[in-house]
């Protein structure tokens, strides 16, 4: 069966995982849970670790059959926090370093596509002291992409660098998924990166696996921590549908209905991810047609909590997408909100982005 299956044991870390063969795959917990143990255990660094790691059917370790593959022998591409990269060699001497661990059969992708794809073109000639932290950072990707691997390894790629570095690499990674065909391991304790890169979430807790699903399954779910806070959201998947070039809106439809988003170049009929922050939604027990605000959705309440003093998140179904609405515990109570009851929800912001 393809995909990468994981069973580790570790004095600090205990973990079985079956995960997706293609996409990303996003490793998140508070720290000391695990999450870089768990990345140097795939990648054979972690010389006590004992269990099986497979990868697409292509076994790297197994004590059972006594097989245990060295960290050069494993077709992997690791891209650690800090680039690391050799400073007596230029952008493009880094990225071809890659190449020497790797035979000619076994390049299976082309560096020109690499570099054109991380905008490294017009940095080959230049050296690492004059690069910023992004531009280290996206050569330290290449470098690996250089070795084709069969699995990419990333702990905490952005942590090291500002919003504005943070913003200028994000759309790069975003990219990747979509033009290698690599699984990534991808560890983060940023959930904002999370949502925009990850498709599957692993959650770790110390040492153990607290949970597992997809990302817009996880975001969502009461018992974890991400749905209980001021920066609550869900992640929707739409069809993109039409376009006002006059208002520059795009509307989109989904299982809840139809939105109107802020303007999308994606071709019509493409599918689009919608991120709504559970801030940017209130609730009525009748549709407002009076308001400013454009999007308004008939939904049922599945749950409340109060996640702080005075506040709730109340999550909500919209035949079968959620929907998190963070409103006051007085609010709650004018209205008699409970389980069960339909009133409408007035969306007054949603961030779309391709998938």
């Amino acid at each position: 069966m393809s995909g990468t299956h994981l069973r580790i044991k570790l004095a600090t870390l205990a973990v079985n995982l079956s995960l997706p063969e293609r996409g990303v795959s996003a490793i998140i917990g508070p720290s000391g849970a695990g999450k870089t143990t768990l990345l140097r255990a795939v990648a054979g660094l972690e010389s006590t670790a004992r269990g099986r790691v497979e990868i697409n059917g292509e076994i790297w370790q197994d004590d059972k059959q006594k097989i245990f593959m060295a960290t050069y022998q494993r077709p992997i591409g690791f891209v650690f926090q800090e680039p690391s990269l050799f400073s007596h060699l230029s952008v493009q001497g880094n990225i071809e370093f890659g190449l020497r661990r790797t035979s000619h059969s076994d390049r299976k992708i082309v560096l020109s596509h690499a570099i054109d794809l991380l905008g490294l073109a017009p940095l080959l000639k230049r050296f690492p002291a004059t690069l910023s932290g992004g531009e280290k950072q996206r050569v330290s990707i290449a470098r690996a992409l250089a070795t084709s691997p069969k699995l990419l390894l990333m702990d905490e790629p952005l942590a090291s660098l500002d919003e504005h570095r943070k913003a200028e690499i994000l759309p790069f990674l975003e990219r990747l998924h979509h033009e290698f065909d690599i699984p990534l391991l991808y560890v983060s304790h940023a959930l904002d990166e999370v949502a925009r890169l990850a498709n599957y979430v692993v959650v770790l807790e110390a040492g153990k696996v607290r949970a597992t699903g997809s990302t817009t399954e996880l975001l969502t779910r009461f018992d974890l921590p991400f749905a209980q806070g001021d920066r609550a959201f869900v992640l929707l998947t739409a069809r993109l549908i039409a376009r006002d070039e006059h208002y520059q809106l795009s509307q989109v439809e989904f299982a809840g209905g139809h939105l109107w988003v802020p303007q999308s170049q994606a071709i019509l009929g493409a599918k689009v991810l919608l991120r709504i922050e559970a801030q940017e939604v209130s609730l009525s027990l009748t549709q407002q047609v009076d308001s400013s605000v454009l999007n308004s959705l008939r939904v049922k309440i599945i749950s409340m909590v109060e996640y702080t003093a005075g506040l709730l998140i109340v999550e909500l179904d919209m035949n079968g997408a959620k929907l998190l609405a963070r409103i006051t515990r007085k609010s709650a109570d004018r209205l008699a909100l409970h389980a069960g009851m339909a009133l409408y929800a007035q969306i007054k912001e949603v961030l779309i982005k391709d998938c």
